[in-house]
């Protein structure tokens, strides 16, 4: 774990890479036409394994002393613009980064992996309640 350090005169503040990670999960997932954020085969493994719910799942940050670089893995809804919704969602989620943490983001990657039928939306909607 990397802790991003930011130097004041009253001393230290430091942000824990998963901080990074739950910020651009939380606002990838507010942009309109996004269904799921989706993970790579060892992430889901690893998120079956801890047993947690994952917040962060689908996303890898890099963080250095005032930069930061975020890969996002998700899957949009059936029948949007993909490119129109992957720039909604580097725009939300550097918003969120530099608002919140006043690191510069260099690079958002957006990795559609998927698309989500409203169908299979309703029925697992369905099938839980």
């Amino acid at each position: 774990m990397v802790n991003t350090k930011i130097e004041s005169s009253l001393g230290s503040v430091r942000i824990a890479d998963e901080v990074i990670e739950v910020i651009a999960g939380m606002a990838a997932s507010e942009v309109e036409g996004v269904a799921e954020m989706s993970g790579s085969f060892v992430g889901d493994l690893a998120n079956m394994l801890s047993r947690g719910k994952n917040v962060s799942k689908g996303i890898k940050v890099e963080v250095g002393e005032q930069e930061a670089t975020v890969d996002l893995y998700l899957a949009v809804e059936y029948g949007v613009s993909i490119p129109e919704v992957a720039q909604k969602v580097q725009d939300a989620v550097k918003e969120a980064i530099e608002g919140m943490t006043g690191l510069h983001v260099l690079e958002i990657n957006v990795h559609i992996q998927g698309i989500a039928f409203k169908n299979s939306q309703e029925n697992r909607e369905a099938k839980e309640n």
